[in-house]
């Protein structure tokens, strides 16, 4: 057993680590800026929480005492947090390194390092962040998450319009089997290199047609499918697949059955 800190334990990747973890016979303790309060979903039984913030360091000592591992699942999508986003990964090396931590392990995104999109940028530099520590670390990089799609046609169904982007293929893959990789990396023996690369990516590539049918099927949303183009930094990363590792897929939950189970809340 070992004892395992999860940074962003809280947020949609970080709980399913936290759950694996706990279910695998860890010990775990959780890194948030805000603890969540008992029976809340972004708590689970069985681990400790922390109030802790890698903008500024306070809290990190004490929430990292202890651990063997760290796996940062920490987003930083807006404002001050996507800008002090490498920072913070710098900042939460060198609070583990003093803590004794033997590794860490980061998620981040297939290819960010390809694209000029602002929050891209951020994950690909914290990535480098990471290789530049000493300490032992392992960056897995996923393809999209299946959520990230089902709110694009959510957010068109609003006005009865599920857009799709012209060009775009999609190899989403759930949080769950991300988390699980993320686990399988802390957990994987010593004698890795110092700073390692993993990809992984869902198990099927779709169009973004062939997603939006299944949605409203699923969903039973009416709404009109339609195709607009995706201008700017993002929309060049999709349509030249830099999303897309096919060789890779590793994920076992399609999007329709990530759907099935979640269809009631969507």
């Amino acid at each position: 057993m070992s004892s395992i800190c999860v940074a962003g334990g809280t947020g949609q990747v970080g709980r399913e680590v936290v759950r694996l973890a706990l279910a695998a016979g860890h010990a775990v303790s959780v890194l948030s800026r805000h603890v969540p309060v008992a029976g809340s979903e972004k708590r689970l039984d069985g681990a400790t929480y922390f109030a802790a913030d890698v903008t500024t360091g306070e809290g990190l000592a004490a929430a990292l005492a202890g651990a063997d591992v760290v796996i940062d699942c920490l987003e930083g999508q807006f404002g001050t947090a996507k800008k002090q986003f490498a920072d913070g990964g710098r900042r939460l090396a060198a609070a583990a390194r003093l803590a004794g931590v033997s590794r860490v392990v980061a998620l981040s995104i297939i290819n960010c390092d390809l694209s000029t999109y602002s929050y891209y940028v951020s994950k690909a530099d914290k990535e480098r962040a990471y290789a530049e520590s000493p300490l032992q670390t392992v960056v897995v990089r996923a393809t999209q998450f299946h959520s990230l799609v089902a709110m694009i046609f959510s957010a068109g169904a609003r006005l009865r319009l599920i857009p799709t982007f012209t060009g775009v293929r999609f190899q989403t893959i759930s949080p769950v089997d991300a988390a699980a990789s993320l686990l399988e990396a802390a957990r994987a023996e010593a004698g890795a290199p110092s700073h390692s690369v993993r990809t992984i990516g869902g198990p099927e590539v779709l169009t973004m047609r062939q997603m939006a049918e299944d949605w409203t099927r699923i969903t039973g949303t009416r709404g009109k499918i339609i195709r607009l183009p995706l201008p700017g930094p993002m929309g060049a990363y999709l349509r030249a697949g830099h999303n897309l590792v096919p060789e890779r897929k590793l994920g076992t939950e399609t999007f329709v059955s990530w759907l099935e189970k979640r269809g009631e809340t969507l």
